[in-house]
């Protein structure tokens, strides 16, 4: 199924032949409004089962999306006042884990979603009912939309357009039956720049006199971010959806990504960076050498002034990626605007020279604005970065599931060990879990396949009081010995 849908998304044999029109467009926007009942659904309740998928977490750069099953999902649209909301209930899809995305989940994890549009609402939220094809026929006929003819692959669209808020435009496929088979945009991500945001329909089924959608895929970064089969419609029930009491808070990383950068000495010329995902910043003889960015440009270029104030009048030369997941490798832009060479796995390279040379126009960062190019270095089982005074031991974490082409750094001089989500600490009140997370067991087996003598582990996702992770507390945390 998930090949057959890729294979779909492929853009083949466009043939254009029409010019843009506005005057065609609204008569196209409400022939399409009367055959799938636009005026007639005002609101909806749908239940679906499916998939939904960890975006910028696959295991390594050529595989999709990690999976997690759906096992109950419902959702409820007020068209009308413009309002969503999404409940359902995730577990673990990949057995054994392998990949991103808190992997492994343990059980049933609730994950709710509101959005009640205003004034104030990012336009990236907004088009989660925008994006629905009531809602896309809606929107077009409130702007300023224009139509062309298009045949893709032998079949016949009339393809509607206008420009969201902001400025990228919003096309919807609209098919000889008047039904909305496809609505594409492009919204902004830190790693992947202007990503394309993809939403596919099909098997349309009469509820109510309106015609609904039985199969809905959502697609980003090229892979499917939701897969869904609806099982029951109930169209214009009633829907009250109001705000989250206190109306929630940012995400971590999100949060973490707007601190402050902060920062510690770990030895003579050796400095941790906090205030958001750990760094290590280093004073080699003639530059500086950074290990991981963070999650966003914004945490890159914090994480790199503050190497710089720290280590004056210095280049930065080199900065290590960990790892190719989207919340290790967003900030890797501030890098390329600085003129550094990423070193990374060798799995990584052409992933990420690919990834950060893709336009980044509609929230251009500096390496966009400046015109520079990714500069990306391989690496295999093992690099040394020595300048005479400090030593940087780069290692490749082998039979580690959360990604196959993870990296290390390893200080012998500092005994530190920077580590990428083998193990996140948590609170010191928390309970281990039982059976022990696979990631964290592969991380001790090879902390002592390569015999490294740690006496401080820096995890990237640092814990919540910011302590110092000792190899004691690994090992508590894991419950027993890890295989030798």
């Amino acid at each position: 199924m998930q090949k057959t849908l890729l294979a779909g998304l492929a853009v083949v044999a466009v043939l254009v032949v029409g010019r843009p029109s506005a005057q065609d467009a609204s008569a196209v926007v409400a022939s399409a409004s009367q055959a799938i009942g636009v005026s007639t659904l005002k609101t909806v309740q749908y239940s679906a089962t499916g998939l939904d998928f960890a975006l910028g977490q696959a295991p390594n750069p050529g595989s999709p999306w990690p999976k997690f099953i759906n096992k109950s999902y419902a959702r409820s649209i007020d068209f009308e006042g413009r309002a969503s909301r999404v409940e359902r209930v995730r577990m673990q899809g990949e057995n054994p884990p392998h990949g991103g995305g808190q992997q492994p989940i343990v059980g049933e994890q609730p994950v709710n979603q509101t959005i009640i549009v205003n004034a104030e609402t990012p336009w990236v939220q907004q088009l989660e009912i925008v994006m629905m094809p009531h809602g896309f026929l809606r929107a077009a006929a409130a702007k300023s939309a224009t139509v062309e003819a298009k045949t893709i692959g032998g079949k016949k669209y009339s393809v509607v357009s206008f420009t969201g808020d902001n400025k990228a435009k919003v096309n919807g496929y609209i098919n000889d039956r008047n039904l909305v088979e496809r609505v594409e945009t492009w919204i902004d991500n830190p790693f992947f720049g202007d990503m394309a945001f993809v939403a596919l329909y099909s098997d349309y089924k009469d509820v109510g006199g309106a015609q609904f959608p039985m199969h809905i895929v959502q697609n980003q970064g090229g892979y499917p971010i939701f897969e869904l089969t609806v099982t029951d419609v109930k169209p214009n029930a009633p829907v009250t959806i109001q705000a989250p009491q206190g109306r929630g808070g940012a995400a971590p990383a999100a949060a973490a990504a707007n601190t402050a950068a902060m920062s510690e000495p770990l030895g003579d010329g050796v400095y941790l960076i906090t205030g958001g995902y750990a760094a290590i910043a280093i004073d080699m003889k003639d530059h500086i050498l950074i290990l991981e960015t963070g999650q966003s440009e914004a945490r890159g270029q914090a994480v790199i002034a503050e190497a710089k104030r720290l280590i004056a009048n210095k280049p930065v030369k080199y900065v290590v990626n960990t790892h190719s997941h989207v919340d290790h490798s967003s900030g890797l832009r501030a890098a390329v605007s600085e003129g550094a060479t990423i070193l990374t796995h060798q799995i990584n390279k052409p992933y990420l020279e690919k990834i950060l040379a893709t336009p980044h126009t509609l929230v251009p960062d500096k390496a966009q604005q400046n015109g520079k190019k990714p500069i990306v270095e391989a690496v295999g089982e093992k690099k040394v970065l020595t300048d005479g005074v400090h030593t940087v031991e780069l290692h490749h974490l082998q039979n580690f599931g959360h990604h196959d082409a993870m990296l290390i750094a390893y200080l012998p001089k500092e005994k530190v060990l920077l580590e990428a989500d083998g193990y996140n600490p948590q609170a010191t009140t928390a309970t281990p879990p039982s059976p022990a997370s696979p990631y964290t067991l592969s991380l001790l087996d090879n902390i002592r396949r390569l015999k490294l003598d740690v006496q401080r582990i820096v995890p990237v996702h640092l814990p919540p009081d910011n302590r110092a992770i000792t190899m004691a507390e690994l090992t508590k945390w894991v419950g027993r010995p890890a295989t030798q």
